[in-house]
């Protein structure tokens, strides 16, 4: 009866070091490298737009040897074009060619600002690790972790066994 208290405090002994040491090096590691995962963030949001960019510029490069393959193919094309890109009058008067206002140009200019806006939010960091790299708050977490480092070294360490006398 009594090696079978003995190894359950053994047990609980073990589990709470087992608690205590990880929850502290935890807090310890990530009040140290808080900077690091700022840093990890921002480069991983720096590589997504940098792929987005990528991407877009393809499009557009498939875009315009498209329109090339159809300049070559149809020239009448380059003479319906040709003003609405240097902004002349057509040269067709039946043709009939939609121009956009400035107040339909101020909405589009608007929605692209606001677009671009929600972009740069989604860019800052995680709202916990804005937290916890603030400097009073980086100190706190790094004092409570090596609180419960030592709290688990000094209270939960499995006792040696003694001698036999």
């Amino acid at each position: 009866m009594g090696s079978q208290t003995m190894l359950r405090q053994g047990i609980f002994h073990l589990l709470f070091f087992v608690v205590f040491f990880s929850v502290g090096a935890a807090s310890l590691g990530a009040a140290v490298l808080c900077d690091d995962f700022v840093q990890y963030n921002r480069n991983k949001h720096l590589m997504k737009e940098a792929q987005l960019s990528v991407q877009r510029l393809k499009a557009l490069n498939a875009d315009y040897d498209g329109l090339l393959e159809q300049l070559e193919q149809n020239p009448d094309l380059l003479k319906r074009i040709a003003p609405l890109t240097l902004g002349t009058e057509p040269e067709d008067p039946n043709a009939i060619y939609p121009k956009a206002r400035a107040r339909e140009l101020a909405v589009a200019r608007q929605a692209l600002i606001e677009h671009a806006g929600e972009e740069s939010a989604a860019a800052s960091p995680p709202r916990w690790l804005q937290r916890c790299s603030e400097p009073p708050k980086r100190i706190a977490l790094f004092i409570a972790g090596a609180g419960l480092i030592l709290i688990s070294l000094v209270c939960f360490t499995p006792e040696e066994p003694k001698p036999a006398a």
